[in-house]
């Protein structure tokens, strides 16, 4: 064994021995003597007395009967990412007895600016995982549990069915609309939040098992091509974040009675350009809600035998509108502008998207604002391009470039016509590892 391995094992002894000699000082320090009310509710320990002590002493919040209603409150947080991680950190800090989180995905590096409970060194791990970790280091007397899962029709009620109260913070319609159906048929509130670009919203729902729920509001689904997501639209990280403190607050509200007698339906709008927070009052439970009106036509039996399928309901954007022929690997595009100069590649993306990073000589034409609606863009085209010349077609992912084809050839009349597949993404991996992948 070499010296640096035996010094090496030196260093993890010491370690070892430290963190022995920690444990054993804190399981010698006296047990706090449990306080028990006249509800028979547990007390708080010395230290969490000393933790949380100015934020009982704030009038509003309620003292220790407030204090303690946390301690015992189980919640369940779906999602850990941009919304997920600032209530959670909140949460944990203001002393929720017992959090769940929903979470399957992992952490990945275009997550880091705004999803603050996981680090650089934490890419690659469960988001579940990577949230727990930061949140033993911050509170220790919450107790976190996980569940590395998708919500679906079949764990839906065993997860949300073990908490007192479900914080949403997903991204996805589908899953917003199942969360609300579960919920609601549990006897489950529902602190809702979304975000994306620079705006945040939130609402209560469901509150005393008599407020309005998220069908109520929102009886038909958005159409799904103008269901915006972080990945395609972008997303300002302290917007986003203000939003889940913003959820935290209200989740605490709930929890410690302050709503109790004063509850009236509200939706929360924040926006940070120009800076805005707006309060609308919203109407009661509908009579006629699928889920909790008078005669409701969802139950517990139709979600879990899957007769109700989120997904179809929310409905998809198809792509489904390029035939074989229309596309062009990156590599063949690449072949094609190079052999043939009167080639033209036009760039669909949105203009800030193109000024982070771009293909020489492509030609930005965004799809939404310009491409959608144009009646015609040869304003864009050089003085000698004619009508049979190739016209190669590339967006990020290779999404919105499949429609900007269709509108070039069916309404704009152009006849030679690719879709790049894979967009700029996929040229950074196959032809240009120096093009940014953002």
């Amino acid at each position: 064994m070499s010296d640096t391995e035996i010094e090496a094992l030196r260093r993890r002894v010491a370690e070892l021995e430290a963190e022995n000699a920690h444990l054993r000082l804190h399981n010698q320090e006296p047990k706090p003597q449990a306080h028990s009310d006249a509800n028979g509710d547990l007390g708080l320990s010395l230290a969490e007395y000393r933790r949380y002590g100015r934020q009982m002493i704030v009038p509003e919040f309620g003292s220790l009967p407030a204090q303690l209603k946390l301690k015992n409150a189980r919640i369940l947080v779906v999602g850990a990412g941009g919304l997920g991680c600032p209530a959670l950190l909140y949460l944990a800090t203001a002393g929720i007895g017992t959090i769940g989180i929903v979470d399957n995905d992992i952490v990945e590096h275009s997550n880091l600016h705004r999803q603050v409970l996981h680090t650089t060194a934490r890419v690659g791990m469960l988001k579940c995982e990577s949230a727990k970790t930061y949140l033993n280091q911050l509170n220790p007397h919450v107790r976190v549990e996980l569940h590395t899962v998708r919500l679906s029709n079949e764990n839906s009620f065993d997860i949300i069915g073990a908490y007192d109260l479900v914080v949403d913070c997903t991204d996805t319609p589908a899953t917003r609309y199942l969360i609300n159906d579960v919920s609601v048929l549990s006897g489950k509130p529902i602190v809702s939040g979304s975000g994306v670009t620079t705006h945040g919203q939130l609402s209560i729902l469901n509150f005393g098992n008599s407020g309005p729920c998220y069908r109520c509001f929102y009886p038909q689904p958005p159409k799904p091509e103008s269901v915006c997501t972080c990945g395609d639209s972008g997303v300002f990280g302290p917007a986003i974040g203000l939003t889940g403190v913003m959820l935290a607050i209200e989740t605490i509200k709930v929890l410690t009675g302050h709503y109790d007698t004063c509850f009236a339906p509200f939706l929360l709008l924040y926006s940070a350009y120009p800076p805005s927070l707006r309060s609308f009052k919203m109407r009661g439970r509908k009579t006629d809600c699928a889920v909790c009106g008078a005669e409701p036509t969802i139950t517990k039996e139709i979600i879990e035998s899957g007769a109700v399928d989120y997904h179809v309901f929310c409905g998809s954007v198809s792509y489904n509108v390029v035939a074989a022929e229309e596309r062009l690997s990156a590599v063949d595009a690449h072949r094609l502008l190079n052999t043939n100069k009167r080639a033209l590649l036009i760039d669909v993306r949105p203009k800030e998207q193109y000024l982070i990073c771009n293909i020489a000589n492509s030609q930005n034409i965004e799809w939404e604002r310009t491409l959608s609606r144009a009646d015609s863009i040869e304003q864009y085209f050089p003085p000698d391009f004619r009508d049979c010349d190739p016209i190669l077609v590339i967006c990020r992912y290779g999404n919105d470039s499949r429609h900007a084809l269709r509108r070039l050839k069916d309404v704009l009349r152009y006849r030679n016509v690719y879709d790049v597949v894979g967009g700029v993404d996929g040229w950074s991996k196959d032809i240009d590892p120096l093009l940014p992948q953002y």
